[in-house]
C-alpha cells in the first residue's frame, strides 16, 4: 500500500477522474473508492452526507434526476500540507445538466459555475487519494439556465 505524501499530480488526477465519472454516471462501485471511508463530509445544496452509505443514496438519486451532464474544471488550486498528509483544494467547475421534473412537459437545462472546497487524503485501505471533505460553497447560475 502507498503511504507516500500526496502530490499535486495525483490530486489533479483525482479531480479530473471525479468529473469524468460524474459525466458518464459510472456505476457506484467505480466511484466509491474515491471517497473516504472514515470522516467523510459532503455538503451539497440539497444534503449533507457523512458516510459512504449516505453518499450511495445521494448518488443513486442524482443520476436519476440529471442527464446530459458536462463538468469542466475552470479553476483548480491545490495546496499540499507540509507533511503531505492532505491536500486542500479550491475549484470552480462549470456544470451543464438537463433535468426533468415530472409531470413537466419538457426538461430544463442548467448552466452553472460550482465553487467548491475539497480536502483530499490518502486512503489507509487502498493507498490512493480520496475525497474526505467536499463542500459546494456556491452555485452561480449562468445565462440561459433555470434556477435549481
Amino acid at each position: 500500500m502507498n503511504s507516500a505524501p500526496l502530490d499535486d499530480a495525483e490530486v489533479r488526477q483525482l479531480v479530473t477522474e471525479w468529473y469524468k465519472d460524474l459525466d458518464v454516471h459510472v456505476p457506484l462501485v467505480d466511484l466509491l473508492p474515491k471517497v473516504a471511508d472514515d470522516g467523510l463530509e459532503m455538503r451539497f445544496p440539497e444534503a449533507t452526507l457523512h458516510s459512504t452509505a449516505e453518499f450511495e443514496y445521494w448518488y443513486q438519486g442524482v443520476i436519476r434526476i440529471f442527464f446530459d451532464e458536462v463538468h469542466s474544471v475552470r479553476d483548480l488550486t491545490i495546496t499540499i500540507a507540509d507533511d503531505g498528509s492532505r491536500a486542500d483544494v479550491k475549484l470552480v467547475v462549470y456544470w451543464e445538466a438537463s433535468r426533468w421534473n415530472p409531470p413537466a412537459r419538457n426538461s430544463e437545462r442548467l448552466l452553472m459555475d460550482a465553487y467548491q472546497t475539497w480536502v483530499v487524503q490518502r486512503s489507509a485501505r487502498s493507498g490512493l487519494p480520496v475525497v474526505k471533505t467536499y463542500i459546494v460553497d456556491e452555485l452561480r447560475p449562468l445565462a440561459g439556465s433555470v434556477a435549481l
